[in-house]
């Protein structure tokens, strides 16, 4: 029973792997991009957590956090990296 839950879970997350890929590739505007590459990444730090949950191998769930913690820099510096551009400047005085 556990193995069908496992499954049907990878399936569902497989498919959110593939629409987020989708809105990455589509945009329209780069803050669309980095909600989309941080979904992502989340994505994959949940297939890693089910992984580890299959196979019983605990390396898994290391390699899950410290992309998590990774995914999380990175979406804080595309924030600033945004922040900072003049497109955000000419949005604030509009």
């Amino acid at each position: 029973m556990m193995q069908v839950a496992i499954d049907i879970a990878a399936l569902f997350i497989i498919a959110g792997l593939v629409l987020t890929t989708v809105r990455l590739i589509r945009g329209p505007t780069l803050p669309d991009r980095v909600v989309a590459l941080d979904l992502l990444t989340m994505l994959l730090v949940a297939f890693l957590t089910l992984f580890a949950l299959a196979t019983g191998v605990n390396a898994y769930l290391d390699a899950a956090v410290v992309l998590a913690l990774v995914a999380f820099l990175a979406t804080v510096a595309f924030a600033r990296f945004i922040d900072r551009s003049p497109q955000s400047k000419e949005d604030a005085t509009k």
